[in-house]
């Protein structure tokens, strides 16, 4: 499990060959990036400023991801999600789930990444034409995380 929070952009194929080096038990893996979008609840973003606790988060998205290795049998799981201040196009999180069998990667990668927009602590601002807002959860992302709960 590696899991880090950090300012600088990542390289998904380092992320990916991290992922996987070494381990001929894993027959699939299964990965979520995330990026920023121009457009959001009907506003132009210009770009966005995603804050944290330090500490706090990296213990929640631990938290995490033991929730989902208790759900399926994982080889290994890397999170990274940015910080700071960020435009439209770029990276801020990337997931990466490897299990011996499809099913269980592309679930847990999907339990993480729900779990994580509601779970872990991080706070976004946009900057919109009309200046800058704090956005919240959405119904949406909570109704996914949901989901999980049977």
């Amino acid at each position: 499990m590696d899991i880090r929070v950090q300012t600088a952009d990542f390289d998904v194929g380092a992320e990916l060959a991290a992922l996987r080096a070494g381990n001929p038990a894993i027959g699939a893996v299964a990965m979520f990036v995330g990026l920023v979008r121009d457009v959001n609840e009907s506003a132009t973003v210009g770009g966005m400023t995603l804050e944290h606790y330090p500490g706090m988060t990296e213990k929640s998205l631990g938290d995490i991801v033991t929730l989902a290795r208790q759900r399926w049998s994982l080889q290994a799981v890397r999170v990274v999600h940015r910080v700071g201040a960020l435009l439209p196009l770029d990276q801020i999180v990337f997931v990466g789930v490897a299990s011996a069998h499809r099913g269980e990667a592309f679930a847990a990668c999907e339990f993480i990444m729900d779990f994580l927009k509601t779970r872990a602590p991080f706070w976004k601002l946009e900057q919109t034409a009309e200046g800058p807002r704090w956005v919240d959860a959405r119904d949406t992302d909570n109704q996914a995380a949901d989901r999980w709960a049977e």
